[in-house]
């Protein structure tokens, strides 16, 4: 019977635990025939079609118009459409047209703000439609006995699919039969590095995903080998099904900045009806006949008090923002997270290619009698062996060593060559490591194998666990001439057991138990600090046994000496490191490496300290959610997680009010991406997928990359914070003196809505711009990360903005009453009366000018600040003050904005006035300096 939704009809049994026999019956399989059609027909009504099922998002019209839901916008439709009503009604009044000038600039201001809006929220999701691509489109398949190739959509639980290198595996599915099948899996897991998968193993119910060597997955890819899998999950069951439902569960969150602003509205427009209210309430119980003016005067406060150009202005430093970013190798996605970053109180990153170099490094080399440490980065084979006191030693002098090391030269198929200026390695990364070990002694693997053609290898495999190659000594260099030299690498366990002799110095020894402790002890210390060992061996022929082969070759070793190496971290990850810890940030690694590695990179890098908890997949699964709540609080270091931990560990972190930047670059990190405050996905090794559910890409896949991109997002909020005291300050100065005008008996309305979008969105928001590329200070990342939670107005913004509101106010209300009084009386000229509203307008506009320069700072005068190094700001303030020049004296705009022509003594009394707003902030400084300094 088809269950309602197809893909629920699967079974979620841990297969991993069950025999290949067992599988295939428990699916009604058989390893031999395969399905039957019927069967097929069958299991396609139950369990649906094997593809990934999306669920609906939001439409294109649904983001348009949910930007006119802000409440702000909301405010100006309604002036609008107040104001248009009022233009109709006196039109009808007079017998003539008057065209609704301000209502159509307050409707433009609106739809170009929910343009903007749109614009921003747009970027259409295309995660899911990544993770379809991973899918192939035909697979080979068994069915009725009989082998053919059906469309990847077609599978079902219990077909048996054949996989070959190359090919893309269709479906999740165990193991029935393998020869050598490796497959990269760093889509799911992040690992780099192919795995060996053995299909007669029967694992434990916990293990983690990257350690299932029986199961293959979807979307992962066949790198070497072949094998007959028959499947297990179909769709939506799948690992990769499983992340695409927790990509689409993920519901989008405001970001701190968007929080803010949604508070700030709902302050403003509170304030601003109630301010409204008691205006034209208590002016029409004094004077019933100045209705209509009050509600003309209320539809100017209306207007006065939306910063209607502070969305775009912090757009504009946002998108500035990402174009610094980009500079330092962080290419951002999303604007809102250039802001959200400066807010960053913990970032998880994976380990491979962030933490470190993505490039196995050899740290250390062991024979009988020598210790080594190397020095070096990557794959560049330079650098220094150096003894544990830190002295450089020639490889030469050292017979033993210079063996190991012609050993990792002969003993390997990889290729290391230099492209476009750097080092690289074609093959296994492993094996690059030796390359580059070798020629650090100057060993290189061109000149070597000239001298010793190989004859024969052994190759390496999950069952032998080791690599085996025989060489001709044609010179003699180490056997007899045209003698054979055979050398093994692999696990030093298992190769020690063949050995029966040690290379001491130049001479061959039998091996003792006391010194085959000694290895193995020495062996254990390398892999409990997190290093990948390999042993190596040798041994010679005089001549070549004819029926020779691995298991007789392999015998009576010469034991060589241990290598130990490990993904190397970056350098300068180190440096980072300290700078996020002395910010207030804590670095958390998440990876899917093995738990010993992980904490000894965290170690090196300072991101635990010693003796710190790891915690493991088996950990998270057996924890409850208050446990996990505790330990993400505490712990640092996370190893062998699976997909559904990171994202769980990034939700719990986020209920404890943390803004947590998550790093990834697989298909298995796109949820915690997506979840995350700020998703980071890798630009060079990331998945299209974890790209594409990112806010930001590393250009470099560098940790310290993010840190530079939290440097330059705490720059751009505190940039926001200082003009949004700046528009503020001013938005509320406009409005208590637009209020006092009909309260103090002043004929008509000192500005009009025009003149106010003018204001608001020239002379506030051209200078605004200017101080959003202002520098940011050499303390930034001295300071915690600001609370999350903060009000927009916290650290003395909001009594900042009342302060210079009133002080403003005051000034242009003492400028409003002088100047009512005074120009009816000076008409010289055909003077018109009513320019004391132009001088009330052009005070406001001026004030702001000089409000601009002194808000650099709140602590140094003006005078002390390098006036060059912001230009913008000098330039916009030129700027806006000649264009306010032009709306009083030239006619066209005149007539257009309502201004009157001023004679040069009123405009200069208008310069005067303004300057006090200057003068005031720079006394608010030197006050606050003396009261520290007495405080002291």
């Amino acid at each position: 019977m088809p269950s309602s939704t197809p893909f629920q009809g699967q079974p979620l049994i841990a297969w991993h635990t069950l025999s290949a026999d067992q599988v295939v019956s428990d699916l009604h399989g058989d390893r031999q025939q395969g399905l039957s059609q019927q069967q097929v027909a069958e299991n396609l009504q139950v369990y649906g079609k094997n593809e990934l099922i999306e669920t609906g998002g939001r439409t294109s019209w649904n983001i348009l118009v949910d930007q006119f839901t802000n409440i702000m916008l909301l405010l100006l439709i309604a002036v609008a459409v107040i104001s248009a009503a009022i233009d109709i009604y006196q039109a009808q009044q007079l017998g003539k047209f008057i065209f609704p000038k301000d209502a159509v600039a307050i409707f433009t201001v609106v739809l170009l703000n929910g343009i903007l809006g749109y614009v921003q929220e747009r970027g259409a999701e295309k995660a899911l439609a990544a993770l379809k691509d991973l899918s192939t489109s035909r697979v080979r398949v068994i069915r009725g006995g009989t082998t053919t190739e059906v469309e990847s959509t077609e599978l079902v639980p219990g077909d048996l699919i054949l996989l070959e290198a190359g090919v893309k595996v269709p479906a999740d599915g165990r193991i029935l039969e393998g020869a050598n099948l490796q497959i990269r899996e760093a889509a799911l897991t992040g690992e780099a590095e192919a795995v060996m998968k053995q299909g007669d193993v029967l694992l434990p119910a916990d293990s983690a995903l990257g350690d299932r060597l029986n199961l293959v997955y979807s979307g992962t890819e066949v790198v070497q080998g072949r094998g007959t899998v028959i499947v297990t999950a179909t769709g939506m069951k799948t690992e990769l099904g499983k992340i695409a439902s927790a990509l689409q569960s993920v519901e989008p969150e405001p970001t701190p900045l968007q929080k803010r602003m949604t508070q700030l509205g709902n302050v403003l427009v509170g304030g601003s009806l109630i301010l409204v209210a008691i205006v034209v309430v208590g002016g029409t119980l004094f004077k019933p006949d100045l209705f209509m003016q009050l509600v003309e005067v209320s539809l100017s406060m209306a207007v006065a008090v939306v910063p209607e150009g502070l969305p775009a202005v912090i757009t504009v430093t946002l998108a500035l923002g990402t174009q610094r970013m980009a500079k330092r190798n962080a290419l951002i996605r999303q604007l809102s997270a250039v802001e959200t970053l400066g807010s960053v109180t913990t970032i998880c990153s994976d380990k491979t290619g962030t933490l470190t170099q993505n490039k196995m490094v050899v740290q250390s080399v062991i024979s009988d009698r020598h210790r080594l440490g190397i020095t070096g980065e990557g794959y560049n084979p330079v650098g220094q062996f150096q003894t544990s006191a830190g002295e450089n030693v020639a490889i030469e002098n050292i017979p033993e060593i210079e063996r190991l090391l012609m050993a990792c030269v002969l003993c390997n198929d990889a290729v290391l060559q230099k492209e476009n200026g750097e080092w690289a390695i074609l093959g296994d990364p492993t094996e690059g490591a030796l390359l580059a070990l070798a020629g650090k002694a100057n060993m290189f693997k061109h000149e070597q194998e000239q001298r010793f053609p190989r004859v024969m290898e052994f190759p390496f495999s999950s069952e032998r666990k080791r690599m085996g190659v025989i060489f001709q000594d044609e010179q003699g260099k180490i056997n007899t001439p045209d003698g054979y030299v055979m050398f093994v690498k692999g696990s030093s366990e298992l190769i020690l057991e063949r050995c029966t002799h040690i290379q001491v110095g130049t001479e061959i020894l039998a091996i003792t138990e006391e010194q085959r402790n000694s290895i193995l002890e020495q062996n254990n210390q390398l892999a409990g600090r997190g290093l990948r060992v390999l042993g190596f061996a040798s041994k010679l022929w005089t001549t070549l046994p004819s029926d020779i082969n691995d298991d007789i070759a392999e015998q009576e070793l010469t034991w060589l000496g241990l290598v130990g190496m490990l993904d190397a971290p970056r350098p300068e990850v180190r440096d980072a490191v300290a700078k996020c810890r002395a910010a207030g940030i804590r670095p958390v690694m998440i990876t899917g490496d093995h738990p010993l590695t992980a904490q000894a990179i965290a170690l090196d890098l300072g991101i635990a300290e010693p003796g710190a908890r790891v915690v493991t997949s088996r950990d998270l699964d057996n924890c409850s959610e208050t446990e996990l709540a505790e330990i993400v609080h505490t712990v640092s270091v996370y190893a062998r997680v699976s997909p559904e931990h990171k994202l769980k560990i990034v939700q719990t972190l986020r209920k404890q009010h943390e803004v947590v930047a998550m790093t990834g670059d697989g298909v298995n990190d796109a949820p915690a991406l997506k979840q995350a405050d700020i998703g980071v996905a890798m630009g060079i090794t990331g998945t299209d997928v974890s790209k594409e559910a990112s806010d930001m890409i590393l250009l470099d896949d560098n940790f310290a990359t993010i840190v530079s991109a939290v440097e330059e997002g705490r720059v751009v909020y505190t940039n926001i914070r200082r003009f949004i005291r700046y528009i503020l300050g001013s938005n509320i100065g406009e409005v208590l003196t637009i209020a006092a005008a009909p309260l103090m008996g002043l004929g008509g309305v000192p500005l009009s809505p025009l003149q106010i979008l003018w204001m608001n969105l020239v002379t506030d928001g051209v200078p605004a711009l200017a101080l959003a590329v202002e520098p940011g200070k050499a303390s930034v990342m001295q300071q915690s990360p600001k609370d999350p939670q903060e009000s927009i107005f916290a650290r003395g913004l909001g009594s900042y903005m009342v302060r210079q509101g009133l002080i403003l106010a005051i000034v242009t209300i003492v400028l409003m009453v002088w100047a009512y009084n005074y120009t009816p009386n000076h008409l010289e000229g055909g003077l018109s009366p009513n320019r004391w509203k132009t001088m009330v307008f052009t005070t406001l506009c001026l004030a702001q000018m000089g409000h601009a320069l002194a808000i650099r700072s709140l602590t140094s005068l003006t005078v002390e600040m390098n006036l060059f190094s912001n230009p913008f700001l000098l330039v916009a303030v030129v700027v806006t003050s000649l264009l306010q020049l032009l709306l009083i004296y030239v006619e066209p705009l005149r007539a257009f904005f309502g201004t009157h022509y001023l004679p040069a003594n009123e405009l200069w009394v208008c310069v005067g006035f303004s300057a006090l707003i200057f003068i005031w902030i720079e006394l608010e400084k030197v006050s606050v300096r003396l009261y520290q300094h007495f405080a002291r």
